[in-house]
């Protein structure tokens, strides 16, 4: 017997699960395998496989792989648009009731850990961007640099700036628009949170075991990406309508990489391995975040049976008979 959310008792509070990992740990092959095991539906839980024409870089699964295992939330926005934590949040709550509603399981795969906070715990009530008070926040950035306007933040709300990298220029300039809008710490802000999801959350997280592992899997993933056409892609994107270097959908790990590339910013090689930096980078982010979480259960990737083990488990937690 396949689990399914309508054995459930109280079918209002179905459990949702969470599939999360590291980039380059295999969630996405997992998942297609639990959705050959389970009444489920899967829902994407990525910030860059939302937009149509980024592939590659990406990771997404093709056509095939999808018409096998479907995703929601895969290629619905173009480039030039944007999609906030907010619009997931949105998108993913409606999805969960729909996918309740069908006696299905929802299952939550992907990497941007931020879409999964601003599901589970809710999106605090931050004001909306200010269009004069933005422009001269980048006024700023290109006059003073990124640096003083990081040290303001660090300044007024510590928290926030720990968080944040202090490259991150979007983040950083967001943050010091909220804190000159309201005159509020951002983080005081972040902590009343609304709209948090109902349902109970299972939390999976896979892992390769081994820190030298990932980092040879991440190393491998993005050469096998650039022999598929990364740069190809990328060129591609930057012929389209719209197109800049600045948009919300490059921030995305590998295209930064290779766009410097193509402007003749750095060498082949240099952008091999930055971006192969960059990646690892990502995957340490990532997997702060897991440690932190709580109620959270490990499976290694390399297991032989770890979609049998998930298996189990849900079962077990889900309180469900034997198939």
């Amino acid at each position: 017997m396949k689990l399914t959310s309508g054995s459930c008792v109280d079918g209002s509070r179905s459990p949702v699960v969470f599939l999360m990992g590291p980039t380059a740990s295999g969630k996405t092959e997992i998942a297609s395998r639990l959705f050959e095991h389970m009444e489920c539906e899967l829902v994407s839980v990525d910030a860059a496989q939302v937009y149509r024409g980024m592939n590659i870089g990406t990771a997404k699964p093709d056509a095939e792989f999808l018409a096998r295992t479907p995703h929601h939330l895969i290629d619905i926005r173009k480039i030039s648009e944007t999609y906030s934590a907010a619009d997931f949040s949105r998108d993913a709550n409606r999805l969960i009731a729909d996918i309740i509603r069908r006696r299905r399981v929802p299952v939550l795969v992907g990497g941007t850990m931020f879409y999964f906070s601003a599901l589970e715990q809710g999106l605090s009530a931050l004001p909306a961007a200010d269009p004069v008070l933005r422009m001269q926040v980048r006024q700023e950035v290109r006059e003073h640099g990124l640096a003083v306007l990081y040290e303001e933040l660090a300044a007024a709300d510590r928290e926030t700036a720990c968080r944040l990298s202090p490259a991150d220029s979007q983040r950083i300039q967001r943050a010091i628009e909220v804190l000159r809008l309201t005159g509020v710490p951002p983080s005081q802000l972040m902590h009343r949170a609304r709209n948090a999801l109902e349902q109970p959350v299972i939390k999976l997280a896979v892992f390769a075991g081994d820190r030298g592992i990932l980092h040879h899997q991440i190393g491998e993933r993005f050469r096998a990406m650039l022999e598929l056409g990364l740069v190809e892609e990328v060129r591609a994107l930057a012929a389209e309508p719209g197109f800049a270097a600045s948009l919300p959908a490059l921030r995305s790990v590998g295209y930064r990489q290779v766009l410097a590339y193509l402007d003749g910013k750095v060498s082949y090689s240099a952008m091999v391995e930055n971006g192969q930096a960059a990646t690892r980078q990502l995957a340490k982010r990532q997997l702060t975040w897991l440690r932190n979480q709580s109620n959270l259960v490990w499976f290694e990737n390399s297991q032989p049976k770890v979609v049998e083990s998930m298996i189990d488990f849900l079962r077990g937690t889900m309180e469900l008979g034997p198939r």
